[in-house]
Protein backbone atom coordinates (compact mmCIF):
# COMPACT_ATOMS: atom_id res chain seq x y z
CA UNK A 1 0.00 0.00 0.00
CA UNK A 2 1.44 3.52 -1.11
CA UNK A 3 2.00 5.54 2.12
CA UNK A 4 1.00 8.78 -0.17
CA UNK A 5 -2.51 8.33 -1.04
CA UNK A 6 -3.68 11.76 -3.19
CA UNK A 7 -7.78 11.85 -2.14
CA UNK A 8 -9.69 14.07 -0.23
CA UNK A 9 -11.38 10.79 1.59
CA UNK A 10 -9.56 9.17 4.33
CA UNK A 11 -8.79 5.30 3.29
CA UNK A 12 -11.57 2.26 4.66
CA UNK A 13 -8.81 1.33 6.74
CA UNK A 14 -10.33 0.52 10.09
CA UNK A 15 -8.11 -1.55 12.36
CA UNK A 16 -4.38 -2.49 12.82
CA UNK A 17 -5.17 -5.89 11.24
CA UNK A 18 -6.14 -4.53 8.25
CA UNK A 19 -3.74 -1.64 8.03
CA UNK A 20 -1.15 -4.92 7.89
CA UNK A 21 -2.31 -6.85 5.07
CA UNK A 22 -2.59 -3.93 3.66
CA UNK A 23 1.02 -3.58 3.45
CA UNK A 24 1.25 -0.62 5.03
CA UNK A 25 4.47 0.58 6.27
CA UNK A 26 4.91 3.84 8.82
CA UNK A 27 8.48 6.02 8.12
CA UNK A 28 9.60 9.04 10.20
CA UNK A 29 8.74 12.02 9.12
CA UNK A 30 11.88 13.75 8.26
CA UNK A 31 12.13 10.42 5.62
CA UNK A 32 8.46 10.90 4.93
CA UNK A 33 9.05 14.31 3.77
CA UNK A 34 12.38 13.17 2.11
CA UNK A 35 10.71 10.88 -0.28
CA UNK A 36 8.14 13.17 -1.45
CA UNK A 37 10.42 16.51 -2.18
CA UNK A 38 12.35 13.80 -4.20
CA UNK A 39 9.39 13.21 -6.26
CA UNK A 40 8.28 16.63 -6.70
CA UNK A 41 11.91 17.50 -8.03
CA UNK A 42 11.28 14.15 -10.17
CA UNK A 43 8.38 15.72 -11.39
CA UNK A 44 10.22 19.22 -12.22
CA UNK A 45 7.06 20.90 -9.81
CA UNK A 46 7.61 22.64 -6.56
CA UNK A 47 6.51 22.26 -3.60
CA UNK A 48 6.82 25.78 -2.98
CA UNK A 49 5.05 27.12 -5.90
CA UNK A 50 3.27 30.09 -4.05
CA UNK A 51 6.66 31.73 -2.79
CA UNK A 52 7.75 34.06 -5.38
CA UNK A 53 11.40 35.64 -5.19
CA UNK A 54 12.98 32.46 -3.59
CA UNK A 55 13.38 30.35 -6.39
CA UNK A 56 17.30 30.79 -6.68
CA UNK A 57 18.12 31.46 -3.38
CA UNK A 58 16.05 30.54 -0.13
CA UNK A 59 14.27 27.23 -1.88
CA UNK A 60 17.31 25.42 -2.57
CA UNK A 61 18.70 25.72 0.34
CA UNK A 62 15.16 24.40 1.97
CA UNK A 63 15.91 21.76 -0.74
CA UNK A 64 19.03 20.82 0.48
CA UNK A 65 18.16 21.20 4.47
CA UNK A 66 14.89 18.56 3.88
CA UNK A 67 16.85 16.40 1.51
CA UNK A 68 19.75 16.09 4.83
CA UNK A 69 16.67 15.63 7.30
CA UNK A 70 17.69 18.44 8.94
CA UNK A 71 15.14 20.88 11.47
CA UNK A 72 15.57 24.30 9.80
CA UNK A 73 16.12 27.66 11.17
CA UNK A 74 14.74 30.36 9.28
CA UNK A 75 16.62 33.93 9.52
CA UNK A 76 15.61 37.03 8.28
CA UNK A 77 13.89 40.29 8.83
CA UNK A 78 10.03 40.95 8.97
CA UNK A 79 8.05 40.28 6.08
CA UNK A 80 10.48 37.79 4.03
CA UNK A 81 7.89 34.93 4.21
CA UNK A 82 9.99 32.75 7.04
CA UNK A 83 6.31 31.35 8.05
CA UNK A 84 4.88 31.36 4.77
CA UNK A 85 7.65 28.75 3.40
CA UNK A 86 7.32 26.47 7.00
CA UNK A 87 3.44 26.34 6.09
CA UNK A 88 4.09 25.68 2.82
CA UNK A 89 6.09 22.17 3.90
CA UNK A 90 2.56 20.55 4.42
CA UNK A 91 2.44 19.77 0.71
CA UNK A 92 5.47 17.45 1.91
CA UNK A 93 3.38 15.21 3.48
CA UNK A 94 1.88 12.59 2.88
CA UNK A 95 -2.15 13.18 2.93
CA UNK A 96 -3.39 10.93 4.93
CA UNK A 97 -1.72 8.60 8.14
CA UNK A 98 -2.92 6.40 10.24
CA UNK A 99 -2.98 6.43 14.12
CA UNK A 100 -4.17 4.47 17.24
CA UNK A 101 -7.58 5.74 17.74
CA UNK A 102 -8.43 8.20 20.82
CA UNK A 103 -3.92 8.86 20.99
CA UNK A 104 -3.23 12.60 21.80
CA UNK A 105 -0.41 12.47 19.99
CA UNK A 106 -0.84 11.02 16.74
CA UNK A 107 0.67 7.49 17.63
CA UNK A 108 2.11 5.21 15.20
CA UNK A 109 0.24 1.97 15.17
CA UNK A 110 3.11 0.10 14.52
CA UNK A 111 5.47 2.28 17.12
CA UNK A 112 3.45 3.72 19.97
CA UNK A 113 4.75 6.28 22.65
CA UNK A 114 2.04 6.60 24.60
CA UNK A 115 0.68 5.03 27.56
CA UNK A 116 -2.84 4.90 25.97
CA UNK A 117 -1.63 3.69 22.86
CA UNK A 118 0.51 0.74 24.26
CA UNK A 119 -2.28 -0.52 26.78
CA UNK A 120 -4.82 -0.15 23.69
CA UNK A 121 -2.49 -2.47 21.43
CA UNK A 122 -1.80 -4.93 25.06
CA UNK A 123 -5.31 -5.45 24.89
CA UNK A 124 -6.90 -5.33 21.34
CA UNK A 125 -3.96 -6.62 19.18
CA UNK A 126 -4.96 -6.42 15.74
CA UNK A 127 -8.59 -5.21 16.32
CA UNK A 128 -6.71 -1.89 17.88
CA UNK A 129 -9.29 0.80 16.25
CA UNK A 130 -7.44 2.88 13.75
CA UNK A 131 -7.89 6.76 12.82
CA UNK A 132 -6.71 8.67 10.12
CA UNK A 133 -5.99 12.09 9.84
CA UNK A 134 -5.04 14.43 7.52
CA UNK A 135 -1.95 16.15 6.06
CA UNK A 136 -3.44 19.66 7.56
CA UNK A 137 -3.69 17.83 10.65
CA UNK A 138 0.25 17.61 11.54
CA UNK A 139 1.74 21.14 11.27
CA UNK A 140 1.61 22.97 15.14
CA UNK A 141 2.82 26.69 14.87
CA UNK A 142 3.31 28.61 18.27
CA UNK A 143 4.42 32.19 18.55
CA UNK A 144 6.91 32.81 21.11
CA UNK A 145 6.68 35.04 23.60
CA UNK A 146 8.34 35.49 26.64
CA UNK A 147 5.23 34.26 28.74
CA UNK A 148 5.71 30.74 27.15
CA UNK A 149 6.32 28.05 29.99
CA UNK A 150 7.70 24.82 29.76
CA UNK A 151 4.06 23.34 30.98
CA UNK A 152 2.39 25.10 27.02
CA UNK A 153 5.56 23.44 25.35
CA UNK A 154 6.37 19.94 26.74
CA UNK A 155 3.53 19.37 29.17
CA UNK A 156 2.59 19.10 32.90
CA UNK A 157 1.68 16.73 35.99
CA UNK A 158 -2.15 17.47 36.00
CA UNK A 159 -3.17 17.37 39.89
CA UNK A 160 -7.06 17.18 38.69
CA UNK A 161 -6.40 14.02 36.72
CA UNK A 162 -4.31 12.36 38.53
CA UNK A 163 -6.83 12.56 41.91
CA UNK A 164 -9.52 11.26 39.53
CA UNK A 165 -8.14 8.39 38.10
CA UNK A 166 -5.88 8.25 41.99
CA UNK A 167 -2.84 8.68 40.39
CA UNK A 168 0.61 8.95 41.86
CA UNK A 169 2.16 12.18 40.44
CA UNK A 170 4.81 9.75 39.20
CA UNK A 171 2.27 8.03 36.79
CA UNK A 172 3.27 8.70 33.21
CA UNK A 173 -1.15 8.54 33.09
CA UNK A 174 -1.08 12.13 34.95
CA UNK A 175 0.79 14.03 32.48
CA UNK A 176 -0.53 16.48 30.58
CA UNK A 177 0.78 16.60 27.15
CA UNK A 178 2.21 20.14 25.56
CA UNK A 179 1.52 21.44 21.95
CA UNK A 180 5.19 19.72 21.07
CA UNK A 181 4.08 16.35 22.34
CA UNK A 182 0.72 16.69 20.55
CA UNK A 183 2.54 17.69 17.50
CA UNK A 184 4.22 13.79 17.63
CA UNK A 185 4.95 12.73 13.56
CA UNK A 186 4.25 16.13 12.24
CA UNK A 187 5.76 19.79 11.53
CA UNK A 188 6.00 21.78 14.53
CA UNK A 189 7.28 25.77 13.91
CA UNK A 190 8.64 27.92 16.72
CA UNK A 191 8.09 31.52 15.24
CA UNK A 192 10.21 34.64 16.89
CA UNK A 193 12.56 31.98 18.43
CA UNK A 194 15.13 34.69 20.31
CA UNK A 195 11.77 36.19 22.00
CA UNK A 196 11.87 32.62 24.03
CA UNK A 197 13.38 32.57 27.36
CA UNK A 198 16.58 31.19 27.77
CA UNK A 199 15.32 28.54 30.32
CA UNK A 200 12.31 27.33 27.93
CA UNK A 201 15.01 27.15 25.34
CA UNK A 202 16.77 24.76 27.23
CA UNK A 203 13.96 22.65 27.62
CA UNK A 204 14.17 21.83 23.83
CA UNK A 205 17.77 20.53 23.74
CA UNK A 206 16.57 16.64 24.61
CA UNK A 207 13.88 16.83 22.21
CA UNK A 208 15.61 17.90 19.61
CA UNK A 209 18.27 15.40 19.63
CA UNK A 210 18.05 12.47 22.11
CA UNK A 211 14.36 12.40 22.41
CA UNK A 212 13.33 13.16 26.18
CA UNK A 213 10.98 15.19 27.83
CA UNK A 214 11.69 15.96 31.75
CA UNK A 215 8.18 17.29 33.40
CA UNK A 216 8.83 18.22 37.17
CA UNK A 217 11.31 15.75 37.56
CA UNK A 218 9.31 12.89 35.72
CA UNK A 219 11.77 11.75 33.18
CA UNK A 220 9.97 10.07 30.71
CA UNK A 221 11.79 8.40 27.05
CA UNK A 222 9.02 10.04 24.68
CA UNK A 223 11.11 9.65 21.22
CA UNK A 224 9.17 11.88 19.84
CA UNK A 225 9.24 12.23 15.54
CA UNK A 226 8.90 16.00 14.89
CA UNK A 227 10.58 18.31 12.12
CA UNK A 228 11.04 21.15 13.54
CA UNK A 229 11.17 24.55 12.13
CA UNK A 230 11.91 28.07 13.90
CA UNK A 231 12.17 31.48 12.52
CA UNK A 232 13.92 34.61 13.79
CA UNK A 233 14.60 37.87 13.15
CA UNK A 234 18.40 39.38 13.24
CA UNK A 235 17.56 42.10 15.06
CA UNK A 236 16.30 39.85 17.71
CA UNK A 237 19.56 39.12 19.39
CA UNK A 238 20.29 42.73 20.41
CA UNK A 239 16.56 43.99 21.23
CA UNK A 240 14.78 41.47 22.82
CA UNK A 241 16.99 38.36 23.28
CA UNK A 242 18.57 35.48 21.47
CA UNK A 243 19.03 31.62 20.74
CA UNK A 244 21.39 30.13 23.49
CA UNK A 245 24.08 28.67 21.84
CA UNK A 246 23.89 24.99 22.87
CA UNK A 247 20.20 25.16 21.12
CA UNK A 248 21.23 26.98 17.92
CA UNK A 249 24.18 24.16 17.36
CA UNK A 250 21.21 21.21 17.32
CA UNK A 251 19.39 22.89 14.87
CA UNK A 252 21.62 22.09 11.57
CA UNK A 253 20.48 24.30 9.00
CA UNK A 254 20.29 27.99 9.32
CA UNK A 255 18.83 29.45 6.47
CA UNK A 256 19.05 33.08 5.36
CA UNK A 257 15.92 34.75 3.96
CA UNK A 258 16.10 37.90 1.88
CA UNK A 259 13.86 40.71 0.49
CA UNK A 260 12.79 41.07 -3.18
CA UNK A 261 15.69 41.73 -5.14
CA UNK A 262 13.48 43.35 -7.87
CA UNK A 263 10.92 45.95 -8.50
CA UNK A 264 9.09 42.82 -10.36
CA UNK A 265 9.44 40.49 -8.21
CA UNK A 266 8.57 42.40 -5.54
CA UNK A 267 5.14 43.39 -7.63
CA UNK A 268 4.11 39.96 -8.35
CA UNK A 269 4.24 39.36 -4.78
CA UNK A 270 1.87 42.34 -4.09
CA UNK A 271 -0.62 41.26 -7.10
CA UNK A 272 -0.41 37.72 -5.60
CA UNK A 273 -1.38 38.33 -1.56
CA UNK A 274 -3.17 41.81 -2.23
CA UNK A 275 -6.56 41.39 -0.90
CA UNK A 276 -9.05 43.06 -3.58
CA UNK A 277 -13.15 42.04 -4.09
CA UNK A 278 -14.34 41.77 -7.40
CA UNK A 279 -16.32 44.88 -7.09
CA UNK A 280 -13.66 46.98 -6.43
CA UNK A 281 -11.20 45.59 -9.14
CA UNK A 282 -14.47 46.37 -11.36
CA UNK A 283 -14.30 49.69 -10.47
CA UNK A 284 -10.94 50.66 -10.03
CA UNK A 285 -8.67 50.26 -12.85
CA UNK A 286 -4.61 50.27 -11.54
CA UNK A 287 -2.11 51.10 -14.11
CA UNK A 288 1.14 49.95 -14.54
CA UNK A 289 2.68 53.20 -13.26
CA UNK A 290 1.20 53.46 -10.03
CA UNK A 291 2.19 49.58 -9.44
CA UNK A 292 5.36 50.19 -10.10
CA UNK A 293 5.32 53.28 -7.60
CA UNK A 294 4.36 50.96 -4.90
CA UNK A 295 6.73 48.93 -4.83
CA UNK A 296 9.62 51.54 -5.78
CA UNK A 297 8.29 53.15 -2.17
CA UNK A 298 9.52 50.13 -0.60
CA UNK A 299 12.71 49.98 -2.27
CA UNK A 300 13.53 53.77 -1.24
CA UNK A 301 12.68 52.64 2.12
CA UNK A 302 14.87 49.99 2.47
CA UNK A 303 17.57 52.07 1.91
CA UNK A 304 16.68 55.32 3.48
CA UNK A 305 18.41 57.68 6.43
CA UNK A 306 15.45 57.76 7.76
CA UNK A 307 14.49 54.31 8.47
CA UNK A 308 15.91 51.16 10.47
CA UNK A 309 17.56 49.00 8.08
CA UNK A 310 18.34 46.60 10.58
CA UNK A 311 14.15 46.73 11.45
CA UNK A 312 13.39 45.98 7.44
CA UNK A 313 10.49 47.10 5.80
CA UNK A 314 8.27 44.63 5.36
CA UNK A 315 6.38 43.04 1.93
CA UNK A 316 3.12 43.36 3.97
CA UNK A 317 4.05 47.53 3.02
CA UNK A 318 3.62 47.06 -0.39
CA UNK A 319 0.65 44.83 0.39
CA UNK A 320 -1.42 46.88 2.56
CA UNK A 321 -0.26 49.68 0.42
CA UNK A 322 -1.91 48.34 -2.58
CA UNK A 323 -4.88 47.73 -1.14
CA UNK A 324 -5.42 50.96 0.60
CA UNK A 325 -4.50 52.34 -2.75
CA UNK A 326 -7.56 51.07 -4.59
CA UNK A 327 -9.38 51.72 -1.81
CA UNK A 328 -8.96 55.46 -2.14
CA UNK A 329 -9.79 55.69 -5.87
CA UNK A 330 -13.13 53.33 -4.84
CA UNK A 331 -14.08 55.92 -2.06
CA UNK A 332 -14.07 58.66 -5.24
CA UNK A 333 -15.93 56.42 -7.06
CA UNK A 334 -18.79 56.12 -4.51
CA UNK A 335 -18.62 60.09 -3.28
CA UNK A 336 -18.91 60.96 -7.01
CA UNK A 337 -21.41 58.37 -8.34
CA UNK A 338 -18.56 57.29 -10.91
CA UNK A 339 -18.76 53.47 -12.20
CA UNK A 340 -14.85 53.35 -12.97
CA UNK A 341 -12.06 55.51 -12.65
CA UNK A 342 -8.09 55.08 -12.94
CA UNK A 343 -5.91 55.18 -9.92
CA UNK A 344 -3.99 59.34 -9.75
CA UNK A 345 -0.83 60.09 -8.47
CA UNK A 346 -2.52 62.33 -6.04
CA UNK A 347 -4.68 58.68 -4.53
CA UNK A 348 -1.33 57.77 -2.63
CA UNK A 349 -2.18 59.91 -0.45
CA UNK A 350 -4.14 57.06 0.99
CA UNK A 351 -1.04 55.18 1.07
CA UNK A 352 0.29 56.98 3.81
CA UNK A 353 -1.22 54.49 6.86
CA UNK A 354 0.10 51.84 5.00
CA UNK A 355 4.00 53.15 5.37
CA UNK A 356 4.04 54.98 8.76
CA UNK A 357 2.39 51.90 10.17
CA UNK A 358 5.34 49.70 9.09
CA UNK A 359 8.32 51.14 9.22
CA UNK A 360 10.76 51.79 12.42
CA UNK A 361 12.41 55.30 12.50
CA UNK A 362 16.08 56.09 13.62
CA UNK A 363 16.57 59.49 15.67
CA UNK A 364 16.68 61.53 12.80
CA UNK A 365 13.66 60.07 11.10
CA UNK A 366 11.71 60.84 14.31
CA UNK A 367 12.80 64.31 14.43
CA UNK A 368 11.98 64.69 10.52
CA UNK A 369 8.29 63.09 11.78
CA UNK A 370 6.56 60.16 10.06
CA UNK A 371 4.35 62.32 8.16
CA UNK A 372 6.97 64.04 6.86
CA UNK A 373 9.50 60.76 6.17
CA UNK A 374 6.48 59.02 4.26
CA UNK A 375 6.16 62.07 1.84
CA UNK A 376 9.80 62.20 0.92
CA UNK A 377 10.04 58.20 0.62
CA UNK A 378 7.01 58.99 -2.24
CA UNK A 379 8.84 61.61 -3.90
CA UNK A 380 11.73 60.00 -4.06
CA UNK A 381 10.05 56.70 -5.45
CA UNK A 382 8.67 59.16 -8.21
CA UNK A 383 11.94 60.50 -8.77
CA UNK A 384 13.81 56.96 -9.17
CA UNK A 385 11.22 56.07 -11.78
CA UNK A 386 10.41 59.21 -13.41
CA UNK A 387 13.41 58.54 -16.07
CA UNK A 388 12.06 55.65 -17.19
CA UNK A 389 8.48 57.26 -18.56
CA UNK A 390 10.06 61.12 -19.86
CA UNK A 391 13.31 62.15 -20.46
CA UNK A 392 15.55 63.61 -17.74
CA UNK A 393 14.79 66.71 -16.92
CA UNK A 394 18.66 67.39 -15.47
CA UNK A 395 19.90 66.35 -19.22
CA UNK A 396 18.66 69.38 -20.69
CA UNK A 397 20.48 71.09 -18.03
CA UNK A 398 23.39 70.06 -19.39
CA UNK A 399 22.52 70.73 -22.98
CA UNK A 400 23.33 74.46 -22.40
CA UNK A 401 27.01 73.90 -22.88
CA UNK A 402 26.60 71.93 -26.27
CA UNK A 403 27.29 74.28 -29.24
CA UNK A 404 24.16 74.67 -31.24
CA UNK A 405 25.71 73.05 -34.23
CA UNK A 406 25.53 69.61 -32.54
CA UNK A 407 22.76 67.40 -30.85
CA UNK A 408 20.53 70.73 -31.33
CA UNK A 409 17.32 68.74 -30.62
CA UNK A 410 18.57 67.80 -26.94
CA UNK A 411 18.91 71.62 -26.47
CA UNK A 412 15.15 71.74 -26.73
CA UNK A 413 13.54 71.45 -23.14
CA UNK A 414 9.89 69.84 -23.20
CA UNK A 415 9.22 71.13 -19.97
CA UNK A 416 10.24 74.86 -20.39
CA UNK A 417 6.77 75.70 -21.56
CA UNK A 418 5.29 74.25 -18.34
CA UNK A 419 7.94 75.97 -16.24
CA UNK A 420 7.27 79.22 -17.90
CA UNK A 421 3.52 78.82 -17.28
CA UNK A 422 4.05 78.16 -13.54
CA UNK A 423 6.42 81.22 -13.92
CA UNK A 424 3.74 83.53 -15.08
CA UNK A 425 2.40 83.72 -11.41
CA UNK A 426 -0.50 80.07 -12.54
CA UNK A 427 -1.01 77.19 -10.07
CA UNK A 428 -2.91 74.07 -10.15
CA UNK A 429 -4.71 72.97 -7.16
CA UNK A 430 -5.41 68.83 -8.03
CA UNK A 431 -7.67 67.48 -5.03
CA UNK A 432 -7.98 63.76 -4.65
CA UNK A 433 -11.63 63.34 -4.63
CA UNK A 434 -12.86 65.64 -7.69
CA UNK A 435 -14.56 63.45 -10.61
CA UNK A 436 -12.27 62.23 -13.41
CA UNK A 437 -13.67 65.52 -15.68
CA UNK A 438 -13.08 68.15 -13.53
CA UNK A 439 -9.53 66.40 -12.48
CA UNK A 440 -8.65 66.23 -16.24
CA UNK A 441 -9.86 69.73 -16.96
CA UNK A 442 -7.53 71.12 -14.34
CA UNK A 443 -4.74 69.63 -16.12
CA UNK A 444 -5.25 70.89 -19.63
CA UNK A 445 -5.43 74.28 -18.32
CA UNK A 446 -1.52 74.09 -18.08
CA UNK A 447 0.64 75.46 -21.72
CA UNK A 448 2.25 72.51 -22.90
CA UNK A 449 1.54 69.78 -20.30
CA UNK A 450 -0.34 67.73 -22.42
CA UNK A 451 1.65 68.16 -25.86
CA UNK A 452 4.45 66.81 -23.76
CA UNK A 453 2.37 63.66 -22.92
CA UNK A 454 1.79 63.43 -26.81
CA UNK A 455 4.83 63.61 -28.00
CA UNK A 456 6.09 60.86 -25.90
CA UNK A 457 3.00 58.51 -26.04
CA UNK A 458 1.13 59.54 -28.74
CA UNK A 459 -1.53 56.54 -28.69
CA UNK A 460 -2.74 57.30 -25.10
CA UNK A 461 -6.06 57.30 -24.04
CA UNK A 462 -7.49 60.48 -22.51
CA UNK A 463 -7.41 58.63 -18.77
CA UNK A 464 -3.72 57.38 -19.64
CA UNK A 465 -2.81 61.41 -20.60
CA UNK A 466 -4.48 62.73 -17.58
CA UNK A 467 -2.22 60.51 -15.25
CA UNK A 468 0.75 61.02 -17.31
CA UNK A 469 0.49 64.10 -17.01
CA UNK A 470 -0.08 64.42 -13.21
CA UNK A 471 2.98 62.50 -13.02
CA UNK A 472 4.74 64.64 -14.91
CA UNK A 473 4.01 67.50 -12.61
CA UNK A 474 5.15 65.74 -9.45
CA UNK A 475 8.13 64.58 -11.48
CA UNK A 476 8.76 68.24 -12.22
CA UNK A 477 8.29 69.10 -8.83
CA UNK A 478 11.02 66.39 -7.39
CA UNK A 479 13.63 67.68 -9.65
CA UNK A 480 13.14 71.40 -8.73
CA UNK A 481 11.75 72.95 -11.48
CA UNK A 482 8.05 73.84 -9.92
CA UNK A 483 7.18 73.37 -6.04
CA UNK A 484 4.44 71.35 -5.00
CA UNK A 485 2.63 71.43 -1.67
CA UNK A 486 -0.15 69.46 0.19
CA UNK A 487 -3.16 70.77 0.93
CA UNK A 488 -5.46 69.72 4.10
CA UNK A 489 -8.39 68.69 1.72
CA UNK A 490 -6.47 66.07 -0.07
CA UNK A 491 -4.72 67.19 -3.07
CA UNK A 492 -1.83 68.78 -4.31
CA UNK A 493 -1.21 72.50 -5.02
CA UNK A 494 1.55 73.00 -7.95
CA UNK A 495 3.05 76.58 -8.61
CA UNK A 496 6.34 78.44 -9.44
CA UNK A 497 9.37 77.35 -7.50
CA UNK A 498 10.82 80.82 -7.16
CA UNK A 499 7.84 82.24 -6.09
CA UNK A 500 6.66 79.48 -3.56
CA UNK A 501 10.31 80.20 -2.47
CA UNK A 502 9.98 84.32 -2.00
CA UNK A 503 6.53 83.68 -0.36
CA UNK A 504 7.83 81.29 2.15
CA UNK A 505 10.26 83.76 3.30
CA UNK A 506 7.49 86.82 3.15
CA UNK A 507 5.10 84.92 5.69
CA UNK A 508 7.79 82.62 7.41
CA UNK A 509 5.97 79.23 6.22
CA UNK A 510 8.70 76.88 6.54
CA UNK A 511 6.60 73.91 6.04
CA UNK A 512 7.72 71.14 4.15
CA UNK A 513 6.78 71.31 0.31
CA UNK A 514 5.71 67.96 -0.57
Amino acid sequence: MSNQNNTMQPPLIKTLGELKQAGYTSRPIKEEVRKNLVQFIQKKESPFSSILGYEDTVIPDVERALLSRHNILFLGLRGQAKTRMAREMVNLLDEWIPIVAGSEINDDPFAPISHYARKTLEINGDSTPIEWIHRSQRYGEKLATPDVSVADLIGDIDPIKAANMRLSFADEQALHYGIIPRSHRGIFVINELPDLQARIQVSLFNILQEGDIQIRGFKLRLPLDILFVFTANPEDYTNRGSIVTPLKDRIESQIVTHYPKTVEVSRAITQQEASLLPEQLEKVEVPDMCSLLIEQLAMEARKSEYVDQKSGVSARLTISAYENLVSTAELRTIISNQKHTMVRIADFIGVIPSITGKIELVYEGEQEGPLNVAHRLMGQAIRSIFTQYFPDPQSFKKAKNIPADRHSKSRVNPYQPIIDWFGQGNDLLLLQGEPDAAYLAHLYKVDGLHAVVKQYYPNADEPQCGLLMEFLLHGLSEFSLISKKGVERGGYNFADMLGSMLNMTLTGDEDEDY
